[in-house]
């Protein structure tokens, strides 16, 4: 039987007007969760390659990649999913957000920057997110249940 890796994932932290860029986490409105943009990344390619590729496809915007500020890790208790999810500080280089901008995968459907008051009042994840992105250095989540 062929082992279960886990899945390795980029995410964003954009900070714009001290407010943080977010987009839905789950397509077709199944879910009120909100996450940093980013996703899977693709064998043969950088961390921030995937990650310039990923934030374009979600949200239109070219970012520059900084340091990394966070390590997160989620998975199923129930079943197989385990994913890493390695955080990067990124600041907007071009464009703008576009209500009208499409995600070529149907993914993402919202977007928007929240500030940290904001952030109280709706569910994210992971809940270290704050911190990472506020914050300096980097931070370390041990492994969490997967939230929908």
């Amino acid at each position: 039987m062929k082992p279960i890796c886990p899945r390795l994932a980029a995410r964003a932290l954009i900070l714009h007007d001290d407010r943080l860029l977010l987009v839905n986490a789950y397509g077709g409105g199944i879910s009120d969760l909100w996450c940093a943009p980013g996703g899977g990344v693709e064998r043969g390619t950088s961390l921030p390659a995937n990650l310039i590729r990923e934030v374009h496809e979600e949200t239109g915007l070219t970012v520059a990649v900084g340091d990394p500020a966070l390590v997160n890790e989620f998975h199923d208790p129930r079943g197989t999913f385990h994913q890493v999810d390695i955080y990067f500080r990124c600041t907007i280089v071009a464009g703008v957000i576009d209500p009208a901008w499409r995600d070529p995968e149907g993914i993402v459907t919202q977007r928007r920057f929240f500030s940290r008051t904001e952030l109280s009042r709706i569910r994210f994840k992971p809940d270290s997110l704050p911190a990472a992105a506020w914050g300096s250095g980097i931070l370390y989540d041990a492994l969490e249940p997967i939230t929908r």
